[in-house]
């Protein structure tokens, strides 16, 4: 059914767990798994007089190489094909979700396998969902793996048993 499945990383517990469903996925289907980090320097660390934006770039890079060491990792150990990738985004031109999706289509993705925070009112408004941007914008099915999914894999199925007791 899938051939390709992108899988954005940011790091995050919730991102993770969406590689873990397109690990899943992909051992079904012998699908091949890229995930992607992308670096998105903020344009305003440009902006910012006597500020050098290539310190807030060289963290992001080294930020990727951690979590692309970790994906590779993940996907190792369950003998997965393909290879973490890192992207930045075009500045200016396009933002987070702009560059997932760009990127999907170049790589002629079959699904993108994300994670999303849930978040909601306020948080959601000033902080935007990058999840629901790239869900509006791609051409391939998206599969949306939310917060919660994230917390039931953390927990063991002993923790589980007592945090519904409790």
């Amino acid at each position: 059914m899938y051939n390709r499945i992108l899988v954005p990383l940011d790091g995050s517990e919730t991102a993770f767990a969406a590689l873990d469903a397109a690990i899943n996925l992909a051992q079904g289907t012998g699908a091949e798994l890229l995930p992607l980090y992308v670096i998105d320097v903020p344009v305003i660390a440009f902006e910012v007089p006597g500020f050098d934006p290539s310190i807030a770039r060289d963290a992001c890079i080294e930020q990727s190489r951690i979590v692309c060491a970790d994906a590779q990792a993940r996907m190792t150990k369950d003998a997965m094909k393909g290879t973490p990738h890192a992207a930045e985004v075009e500045l200016g031109a396009e933002g987070v979700a702009e560059c997932i999706v760009r990127i999907a289509e170049d790589w002629h993705a079959d699904l993108i396998a994300m994670g999303t925070h849930g978040r909601r009112g306020v948080r959601r408004l000033v902080l935007g969902s990058v999840a629901e941007r790239v869900l509006r914008l791609a051409h391939c099915p998206v599969l949306l793996v939310p917060l919660r999914a994230a917390e039931a894999q953390q927990n063991t199925p002993d923790d589980r048993a007592a945090h519904m007791l409790a």
